[in-house]
């Protein structure tokens, strides 16, 4: 063999084993990334098989059919831990396949941020039912829970594509004052009386005995036993009104000779009707409470509506981390295989002398990287699961699917063209959509009808009052009080009724019975009358309380004006900022398109010259890491394309309506149409790359 010959055939062997390696890469890549599982199930868009209640705490439970109905406890039923059926229906071999129209509608359904916040809604009902009552309202929690662990937080300041990690706790709310302050003036002002009738009353029955320490009373052991029946009853009205009706009875008997009465029947009526002039009059002051915690419920609904939004956001972000997740470790993986199979071939023709040992070693440092690479990626993508089935679940107990692996079946469809929106209309939907900005109004809207109360707290009271009262006496002649019943020395004394044998010329006439009827009828027909109208007066002379409310409720309605301004302010800067990060992350994909284009190409032009002995194994895996990179850098730029067009979606208040996001079906639990996420295709060729790579024999 002559050296020309030595010289052709080790080229012709490094073309062979170039071909067989860009074979085995191509089965690498087509078993990692192309395998096709069973055909998944489809889920279903139907409902639960028992329907969630609607619950409504604002209407109380009436005495009737149950007397007892008020004064009984209502049962709220424990959380629901279990996951829904839908997840059941999404499972297959042990894997959890999932678009993600699928992953908004389990968050809806299980998500426990969703579900706490699903509790506010009620928790508001039972202050309207508190503030019918005429009592003070207990407030509500208007912040957005946000302890899901993964996908971040949007708005200003927020990364599109952050990384994974704990979210920040939802803030503190209305409740929490205006601006950071410690308390509110928000529902001060006049006292107000119980719109709820109030009925009291005292049933009691007394047996009294007593050493007489009088001659006078005429027995040496006094005997009395009495019975009191009492009844009171009260009401005040939302324009300033009290009505009180007292009703006192009292039957006694007595052993008492000189007692002319024995059953004697005592009772008396008053009612009394009280107005405010000046301080609570009118409904602004009586009927604050029910404004406010109208506007709370109101308030609770859009509270709810943006923590749906906020959550929204966040499992759409953990989905697409999860994504790219899945198109890392692929991307790893087969630069791993790539520098493994070049690792071979480089000790080969080490072996046979067409390269220098250098090249061996550069190999395997190469392997080294990637195989930490690789490991990181499998780590990170294990985690990515973690977090989303967490997003989307109660619980976790079920070992079958805490094991299971999430396979995405969506892809993002970058549309061939960028919709091109003015700025000025994005910003406009967003003034008239953004929760935050309604919740603001329905504040200022409760602050402007507490000042008015506030106003009348500061002025003096002046009640007029007008009454009617009526008493009556009852009853039957005293037994002990009949000349006939006396003993001798009690018929001395005189104190008796009836023919007296020592004191014939002065009688005393035997009374008429009266009964409990007659005696209640003394009450009303002016037998002994008590009527009267009058004006009662009270004024703070230096007033210091009440100037410093209403001035400081002033103060805090404008600190409120201001902030609703900062909000738009800052709603403005949101929307875009949100329209630069589509512009730029679309941008982005394009260039990332053409720089992977042209990785392609030029690994392809160095394997070649590889082939033919000009070039190094270098250069190669140079250029092989270069389009891996490239891969890696288009992954992450349509991924944060797609989340900046959710951040846009939520800077203008439209995230649910571009979604096809039912917020009726987020407040029962219970999904019935499924989201439809815009620009959103399924995969063709769904991922698997669960299993690790194996360690390469880098000896």
């Amino acid at each position: 063999m002559n050296g020309d010959e030595s010289m052709l055939f080790p080229c012709l062997r490094s073309v062979t084993r170039v071909t067989v390696a860009n074979v085995l890469l191509s089965i690498l890549t087509l078993a990692a990334w192309g395998q096709e599982p069973p055909v998944a199930p489809v889920p279903q868009n139907t409902p639960e098989t028992q329907p969630v209640p609607i619950l409504n705490y604002t209407k109380p439970v009436t005495h009737f059919p149950n007397p007892i109905g008020p004064y009984t406890p209502r049962h709220v039923a424990p959380p629901n831990l279990a996951n829904t059926a839908r997840i059941d229906s999404l499972m297959h071999d042990s894997k959890l396949y999932l678009s993600v129209n699928d992953a908004i509608a389990l968050a809806l359904e299980n998500n426990l941020d969703v579900a706490i916040a699903r509790y506010n809604l009620n928790i508001a009902d039972t202050d309207v039912l508190r503030a019918k009552a005429g009592a003070s309202i207990l407030g509500i929690n208007a912040g957005v829970i946000q302890n899901t662990p993964g996908g971040g937080v949007g708005g200003i300041g927020a990364t599109a594509g952050a990384s994974t990690g704990g979210t920040s706790l939802g803030a503190g709310g209305i409740g929490a004052g205006t601006n950071g302050l410690v308390s509110s003036t928000l529902g001060l002002g006049p006292n107000i009386t119980s719109f709820d009738p109030v009925v009291t009353a005292t049933l009691q029955e007394d047996h009294l005995e007593s050493v007489s320490s009088s001659l006078f009373n005429g027995v040496p052991i006094l005997a009395q036993n009495t019975g009191t029946v009492n009844f009171n009853y009260a009401q005040g009205f939302d324009w300033g009104t009290t009505l009180q009706v007292g009703f006192s009875n009292s039957r006694a008997t007595s052993n008492v000779p000189f007692n002319t009465y024995s059953p004697l029947i005592n009772s008396s009526l008053r009612v009394q009707v009280t107005q405010h002039l000046l301080q609570g009059l009118g409904f602004p002051a009586n009927s604050r409470f029910i404004h406010i915690a109208k506007n709370n419920r109101e308030l609770s609904d859009v509270a709810f509506r943006l923590q749906i939004i906020d959550s929204v956001d966040q499992i759409e972000n953990i989905y697409w981390d999860l994504v790219f997740a899945y198109e890392n470790a692929r991307v790893q993986n087969e630069s791993l295989a790539f520098a493994q199979k070049t690792l071979s071939d480089t000790k080969k023709q080490v072996e046979i002398g067409s390269l220098a040992p250098i090249e061996v070693v550069r190999a395997q440092s190469t392997v080294a990287q990637d195989q930490q690479l690789v490991t990181q990626a499998q780590t990170n993508l294990q985690l990515e699961q973690l977090l989303m089935k967490n997003a989307l679940t109660r619980t976790l107990k079920d070992q079958t699917l805490a094991t299971a692996e999430v396979i995405p079946t969506s892809t993002i469809d970058v549309p061939a063209q960028e919709e091109v929106i003015p700025t000025e209309d994005l910003i406009n939907d967003a003034l008239r959509h953004r929760a935050e900005l309604v919740e603001s109004r329905i504040d200022l809207n409760s602050r402007d009808y507490s000042n008015k109360a506030v106003r009348s707290a500061l002025l003096p009271t002046l009640d007029a009052f007008a009454y009617y009262a009526g008493s009556g006496l009852g009853g039957s002649q005293n037994p002990s009080n009949l000349c006939s019943n006396q003993t001798p020395e009690q018929l001395l004394l005189g104190f008796c009724a009836g023919p007296n044998v020592h004191n014939p010329t002065e009688t005393i006439p035997i009374v008429a019975s009266t009964s409990i009827g007659s005696t209640w009828n003394q009450l009303v027909n002016s037998t002994a009358p008590d009527k009267g109208v009058g004006l009662s007066l009270n004024i703070p002379l230096r007033n210091r309380a009440a100037q410093a409310v209403q001035i400081r409720s002033e103060l805090e309605y404008r600190q409120a004006q201001m902030r609703l301004q900062q909000i738009e302010n800052q709603v403005g800067i949101e929307v875009r900022n949100a329209q630069y990060a589509v512009q730029q992350n679309r941008a982005s994909v394009d260039s990332a398109k053409a720089a992977l284009d042209l990785a392609r190409q030029s690994l392809d032009a160095e394997q070649k010259k590889y082939q033919f002995g000009t070039s190094t194994t270098t250069l190669v895996l140079q250029y092989e890491s270069q389009l891996a990179t490239a891969e890696s850098t288009l992954v992450n730029a349509t991924v944060a394309y797609e989340k900046s067009r959710i951040e846009l979606d939520r800077a203008t208040g439209s995230l649910l309506d571009h979604n096809g996001i039912s917020v009726d079906d987020a407040a029962r639990g219970q999904v019935t149409r499924l989201p439809n996420v815009p620009y959103i295709t399924p995969r063709k060729d769904l991922p698997s790359v669960s299993q690790p790579v194996p360690q390469a024999n880098l000896q």
